[in-house]
């Protein structure tokens, strides 16, 4: 196994603990969050560890941005430097690339050339939307009156991000934010800091005022908790589990401030008969895998015909046992990289078992690969039921569970027994059919004969306990603006 050598920027960036960004200021704390590569099981760097006094600094800042020259920028000036961070970060991917291969894990060619590309694509997209955002005249019915509406930010936004896609999540929940003239305190998941502190020294390069984006690294319970709760802060946009989810909800009763939240997923994967197999079967493999199946809409439960299931298992199963899994920077590419974390590996290797202990059947993986690093052989069980853990609970890691059905308004309705609603989808080439699952799956994005699509245009966000609200599109414009309605008489 040979390394590739880092980026001389990425080697400085890594040769000192980081601060916290805050307004114009990298600040240093008392104590460092060490940065852990998942492929090897080494500290890769330190930063420093945010606490709730540093969001209270970062809050102040963010504050005194949004009533200075930010808040007073046009909205033609916005989307140009919206328009120059997009440049930045794709001049820059080779890095961002590096950045999340090292503390995510995750193949650097794949850290790069997709999450690195498609955050710029997500900040272009959105640089054209500040001049586009515009209120109404009203047609009233009181005499001698004018009503219109303005379209203001909300105000000071905290973004927390997870570690699944660390420079993609933060674009997908940074670009609308600025977009709508907002200002930011961003608390990356303590695991994947790296690439956020990289942007907000690019932000400050390209022209953004101090206090614009502030990046506070620092553990859920503290820092998380401080954010979700503060009186100064006006909206929450949170992207993470279910669990952690509530407590946001709950911590932003404070203030009643805004909250949009995208949460865990189960999503079902129906694989019908008279679909194109082998355009259905790739699909639903990377719909699971794509990501280490890190991914709140990975198609975690693949419900096949009964009539097609064994040729369908044998070829997922051989697929699976193909993938080359190793370090996100080795010079060999691999499929794909480590699990996050060892908890997080413990935890995949746990339901596992479990699937085992209930009556499932692994047919390909099943268990840790290799010493060093977080890996796991990716997994295909089929003799999977509704009833089992491994049916019902998110694993978020590199297990496909295979289920069995015979008609289909019997797995349409066992696809939507579940708490979550993020997404859902299937293959077949009966048209009638297809519409027929597009109105009747629960979830708040369907793919029908393709998977995992998203564009920046199309709103995405999920129903049931997968969250609320839309992120993406003129949607998201609306989760970071609030509408004034203005009397004239």
């Amino acid at each position: 196994m040979k390394l590739l050598d880092l980026h001389k920027d990425v080697a400085a960036f890594l040769e000192k603990p980081q601060g916290l960004r805050i307004g114009n200021d990298r600040v240093e704390t008392s104590k460092l969050l060490d940065v852990i590569d998942p492929s090897f099981d080494t500290q890769a760097a330190q930063v420093s560890l945010g606490t709730a006094a540093n969001i209270d600094d970062a809050v102040s800042a963010a504050r005194a941005a949004l009533s200075g020259p930010w808040g007073t920028m046009t909205a033609h000036d916005r989307g140009q430097l919206l328009w120059k961070l997009a440049d930045a970060i794709e001049d820059r991917k080779q890095i961002f690339g590096e950045l999340d291969a090292i503390d995510n894990g995750k193949p650097m060619h794949v850290a790069r050339d997709v999450d690195a590309v498609y955050s710029a694509r997500h900040f272009r997209y959105f640089a054209g939307w500040p001049s586009k955002i515009e209120g109404r005249t009203i047609p009233v019915s009181s005499p001698d009156k004018m009503n219109f509406t303005k379209v203001e930010p909300v105000g000071v936004c905290g973004l927390i991000t997870p570690w699944n896609y660390p420079t993609l999540m933060v674009a997908w929940k940074l670009a609308p934010a600025l977009a709508a003239g907002n200002t930011i305190v961003l608390k990356p998941a303590e695991q994947t800091p790296l690439s956020a502190l990289y942007l907000a020294d690019l932000a400050l390069e390209v022209g953004f005022p101090p206090g614009v984006l502030n990046v506070v690294p620092g553990f859920g319970s503290d820092a998380g908790a401080a954010l979700a709760g503060h009186a100064g802060v006006d909206k929450v946009g949170f992207t993470g589990s279910t669990e952690t989810g509530r407590r946001i909800v709950e911590g932003s009763v404070g203030n009643l401030k805004k909250v949009s939240l995208e949460l865990g997923g189960k999503a079902a994967n129906i694989l019908f008969a008279d679909a194109d197999l082998d355009k259905a079967i790739a699909g639903s493999f990377w719909a699971l895998f794509g990501n280490n199946g890190q991914s709140c809409t990975a198609g975690a439960r693949l419900f096949v015909h009964r009539s097609i299931k064994e040729q369908v298992v044998e070829r997922l199963a051989e697929m699976a046992n193909a993938l080359s899994v190793g370090p996100g920077m080795d010079a060999s590419p691999h499929d794909l990289g480590p699990v996050i974390s060892r908890p997080q590996m413990d935890k995949v290797l746990g339901y596992i078992e479990a699937g085992r202990a209930e009556g499932a059947e692994v047919v390909a993986g099943g268990a840790q690969r290799g010493e060093d690093g977080y890996f796991v052989a990716p997994t295909v069980m089929q003799s999977v039921t509704d009833d089992m853990t491994i049916a019902r609970e998110e694993i978020f890691g590199p297990v496909l569970c295979i289920l069995d059905f015979d008609d289909e308004n019997e797995v349409i309705a066992r696809a939507n027994d579940t708490d979550f609603g993020l997404a859902a989808g299937g293959w077949t080439q009966d048209l009638a059919r297809a519409l027929r699952l597009a109105d009747k799956l629960q979830a708040g994005t369907l793919w029908l004969n393709t998977w995992g699509d998203t564009d920046a245009a199309s709103p995405f966000g999920g129903m049931k306990q997968s969250g609320y609200g839309r992120e993406m599109g003129a949607e998201a414009i609306s989760l970071y603006s609030q509408t004034k309605s203005i009397w004239l008489g």
